[in-house]
This record gives C-alpha cells, structure tokens and sequence, in this order.
C-alpha cells in the first residue's frame, strides 16, 4: 500500500515494521491512527495478528490522515 509521507513524496508500505515506522511520523493522529499503531507494534513484538487485519486498519488510518494514495497515484 502507498501513503503520502508529511513531505509530500510516495512511500510503500508493505509490513507491520515500515507501517508502524510511518504512523509514528505523521502528525494526525486520529482513533484509526491509534488502533493502526496498536495493531502493528502487537505485530512487531510477535502477537499472531491476521496481516490483513493490519492493512485495513493502516489504509482506514492512513485515509483519516489524508495520507492514503490509491494505487493509481
């Protein structure tokens, strides 16, 4: 998945590791923002979360953020 980074340039974002790295950079931080962070720090320190239980909530925070870019941007 592709989100905006505060700069403005396109990052990928392909795991729980570089979605936490990106969240914890971005100044909006919403309910979707917190439960994307709880979720993927979960992951990292090795809790057995479904992976695509983890990009919903990132994409949903990431779209609350205005930091979501379709996959066509």
């Amino acid at each position: 998945m592709f989100v905006r980074t505060e700069a403005g340039d396109r990052r990928s974002c392909n795991n729980a590791r570089a979605a936490l790295e990106q969240l914890k950079t971005w100044t909006r931080r919403g309910p979707r923002w917190h439960r994307a962070v709880t979720l993927c720090l979960s992951a990292v320190e090795g809790d057995p979360i479904d992976p695509h239980v983890i990009r919903k909530a990132f994409e949903a925070a990431a779209k609350e953020a205005k930091m979501y870019l379709s996959p066509e941007n």
